[in-house]
């Protein structure tokens, strides 16, 4: 059994109080609960307040107590949550009637005095226990936080986040929340002097059950495990002339980082959002910009200690799209016999032949709009700021164009998809007359095909598996993608194959 994990907060006003929550929502997730526990007066539904104005990412909220209600239901950008106070209920008993039991899945409960139903407390639990210090002031508090059962490791990583804030002048500065993305990582702004800059929280990737080779699928595929490959691809973009954030404070071994801001101005404009070309140009540009370099293979992470960026490689491709026949194929009803895998498998294996072959690059991997940031301030490609590119591999280079062009998230006309790879090929030619454009569009039409058969399944999966459904809305686009990439004569064998046993999202 796992010990609590303790440590104590002095907390002076409710500034400091609200920064704490926010600390801790910054890394709370689905499933958690979190106890306020104190007496009369002791700041359970201001720390409770603060938390979800902070996850809600609105100061003004009206956040009312729920003591007469018992229960207020909440849903925040990030997740639902639950605000209980125990106060008026007589036994554990109770709570079934609530609804908090058992607990409601994929949310976040927040409840006040827990004391009250003592016995039927989840054994995993966050308790801040929240007392008056007088002698420091009328609004001081201290803070008492434990982490129980498995949230010991969370209440720890709470410790050690405050004191990398410390350490770095950030203890005092305001926290606003930013939307995460599909990976475990999370991150706020912090606003000090009319100054922003990023926290990123990028814990160590848990290890998953293996499923090729002895790996798990994070391993397998080579996603980031932890913050090493962000600090060493962001220090050898900047070296390299590109829009990196500059990295002001790191701790690599726990995994915080806090960085420059680049602001929220994005690529993309209008509702719903589409592509705005003079900026879709300037990306298409710096990727051709890019891949027209000798790029090394490992790069310096701290002194003496190098990082290696992995191979992005045929059996890398196939464990990604065989996210299609693990989750997107069952949610369409498909029934898999081992041959049609097999036949899948040989087919996809045949086809990644060429670009497992191809000169190889520094693949970003989600190189599209949610992650390019528009500097207006700077110059040429300097003007798109890269943000993302933790699970940078060498692959082709068309990859990342396909990333770009063929979004994931907002519709890119096929006209202007045809313009900006015509755009880029022409690039690429001028640098370099002995770059094929016949077998670059060959390249692109198999790294689309492949992306977006692996998103499909991604997409699926963070749905059933993950309970973020708000991903299946994106499954009718790339469908559209696929489709385009399937049309090349390049793609006819598999193209039969899709027709015959993969059929469109469900509306």
């Amino acid at each position: 059994m796992t010990a609590p994990a303790t440590f104590s907060v002095a907390l002076a006003h409710e500034t400091a109080t609200a920064h704490l929550m926010a600390d801790l929502a910054l890394l709370i997730g689905p499933g958690d609960v979190v106890t306020l526990s104190g007496d009369l007066g002791a700041g359970k539904t201001a720390a409770a307040r603060a938390m979800i104005r902070y996850l809600a990412d609105d100061d003004a909220l009206e956040v009312p107590s729920p003591t007469f209600t018992l229960a207020q239901a909440y849903d925040l950008p990030p997740f639902p949550l639950v605000h209980a106070d125990l106060y008026r209920i007589g036994d554990a008993s109770e709570l079934e009637e609530i609804g908090l039991s058992p607990m409601p899945e994929a949310t976040v409960v927040l409840m006040e005095w827990p004391e009250r139903a003592a016995g039927a407390l989840p054994p995993d639990r966050i308790d801040v226990a929240l007392s008056h210090r007088p002698a420091l002031g009328s609004t001081a508090r201290a803070a008492e936080i434990t982490g129980y059962g498995k949230a010991a490791t969370l209440v720890a990583r709470l410790q050690a986040l405050r004191e990398f804030l410390a350490t770095a002048g950030y203890a005092d500065a305001q926290r606003r929340r930013m939307a995460g993305d599909a990976s475990i990582r999370s991150y706020a702004r912090l606003v000090r002097d009319d100054k922003s800059v990023i926290l990123m929280n990028s814990p160590k990737r848990p290890d998953g059950p293996a499923i090729h080779d002895g790996k798990s699928y994070s391993a397998a595929v080579h996603l980031a495990e932890d913050v090493k490959p962000f600090v060493a691809i962001a220090n050898g973009l900047r070296a390299l002339g590109f829009s990196a954030p500059v990295i002001h404070h790191a701790d690599i071994d726990i995994g915080f980082l806090i960085t420059e801001d680049f602001g929220d101005v994005g690529v993309i404009d209008g509702d719903p959002p589409a592509p705005i070309p003079g900026r879709y140009e300037t990306a298409t540009d710096l990727l051709a910009a890019l891949h027209r370099q000798r790029l090394p293979e490992a790069l310096p992470l701290v002194p003496h200690v190098t990082y290696r960026i992995p191979t992005f490689d045929t059996d890398a491709m196939l464990v990604e799209i065989s996210l299609m026949l693990e989750w997107y194929l069952p949610d369409r009803g498909v029934r898999l016999t081992n041959n049609l895998r097999a036949e899948f498998v040989l087919l996809w294996r045949n086809l990644l032949q060429e670009p497992a072959s191809a000169a190889s690059t520094w693949m970003l991997r989600d190189f599209h709009s949610p992650n390019l940031i528009w500097l207006d301030d700077r110059e040429g490609i300097a003007r798109v700021g890269i943000i993302d590119f933790q699970d940078t591999v060498l692959g082709p280079a068309a990859y990342d164009l396909v990333s770009l062009l063929q979004d994931a998230r907002i519709d890119v006309p096929e006209m202007l998809e045809l313009t900006l790879l015509t755009r880029y090929i022409r690039a690429r030619r001028e640098a370099d007359k002995s770059f094929d454009p016949a077998e670059f569009a060959a390249t692109y039409a198999i790294m689309s095909a492949q992306r977006n058969t692996r998103l499909l399944g991604t997409f699926a999966r963070l749905n059933r598996r993950d309970g973020k459904p708000q991903y299946l809305r994106h499954q009718p686009r790339i469908w559209t993608y696929l489709n385009r990439s399937l049309a090349h004569p390049a793609l006819a064998s598999v193209r039969e194959w899709y027709v015959t046993n993969v059929p469109p999202p469900g509306v």
